[in-house]
């Protein structure tokens, strides 16, 4: 049951990964990213908890271009449990891994969660339960954010309210990538041209029936997260440029002050030339037309 591929790139041929009986009720996508001392402890609490449900289940790590010996212990897994590796040619980020890891899974309902198991996997059989409920997508929101030091805090409010500006999507602060979701979502999550990608924000943006589930995070069993601030300010950045017009309003309102003021400045050069005479010929009219061009441009 065990299957390991090397990809070169975010999206990837799953033929080799596709059983032809029979399917699994659930896949388990788990992005992974230099998470050797924790994927073998997050893959036996995965297996703990599904048998404990009695449903058949596919576990698909995505080894985000790790540097450690994430791959190797993953795969020694898959020797004793139903486990994939994805193994991406380089880190292209969570994002892309996640993308990855859909793509590949076979399973009538698929989930989603961290290779740290911050998310405890217990929540699972409850977010299954709201599937059952009619929900199509179930998805984990923090109870707090007491762990996250004060900056952390003050920048994600910060990304979610300049969102929430100009978005006609709803992206919910607190969400989280664990979530479950059937095979419909999964489908058209995958169906997405879109090569830089902002998950959450495509999550709401494919609309479908959802729920949220209040969850307590746990602290990380070994290491230390690899999505530090500089990652943080990229998914930001293509949050508000994909998912929001609102730096299109902003750059809209400066050329427009831009222009006015070259208006209110040739009103003025003229009324100089008329009472006091031309200075520079010519250096009105130039200065003019920059500022008004550059203002709607």
């Amino acid at each position: 049951m065990n299957a390991t591929k090397t990809h070169k790139g975010p999206t990837t041929d799953t033929s080799e990964l596709r059983v032809k009986a029979p399917l699994p009720d659930l896949s388990i996508v788990v992005p992974a990213h230099n998470e050797e001392g924790n994927i073998e402890q997050t893959i036996n609490a995965i297996m703990s908890e599904v048998v404990r449900l009695n449903i058949s289940t596919e576990i698909i790590v995505v080894d985000d271009g790790s540097a450690d010996a994430t791959f190797k212990t993953a795969s020694n897994m898959g020797q004793h449990f139903p486990v994939s590796v994805l193994r991406l040619s380089r880190n292209f980020g969570k994002e892309h891994a996640i993308s990855a890891g859909l793509s590949a899974s076979t399973g009538n309902i698929v989930a989603i969660i961290d290779a740290d198991l911050q998310e405890p996997i217990s929540y699972l059989e409850e977010m299954l339960g709201e599937l059952k409920n009619g929900y199509e997508m179930v998805y984990a929101v923090r109870g707090n954010r007491d762990d996250e030091s004060v900056p952390k805090r003050l920048f994600t409010s910060a990304f979610y309210k300049l969102l929430s500006m100009g978005s006609d999507v709803v992206i919910p602060q607190d969400a989280r990538d664990f979530r479950v979701m059937n095979r419909n979502v999964v489908d058209a999550l995958c169906a997405l041209p879109e090569r830089n990608r902002f998950m959450k924000g495509l999550y709401g943006w494919i609309g479908f029936k959802t729920k949220a589930v209040p969850i307590e995070m746990k602290q990380r069993t070994s290491g230390r997260s690899s999505f530090g601030f500089s990652a943080l300010f990229k998914l930001a950045l293509t949050g508000i440029t994909s998912f929001t017009n609102f730096p299109l309003r902003v750059w809209t309102g400066v050329g427009s002050v831009l222009a006015i003021l070259s208006i209110l400045y040739g009103l003025w050069i003229f009324a100089k030339t008329i009472i006091w005479g031309v200075d520079t010929p010519g250096f009105a009219t130039i200065t003019v037309a920059i500022f008004f061009l550059g203002g709607f441009s």
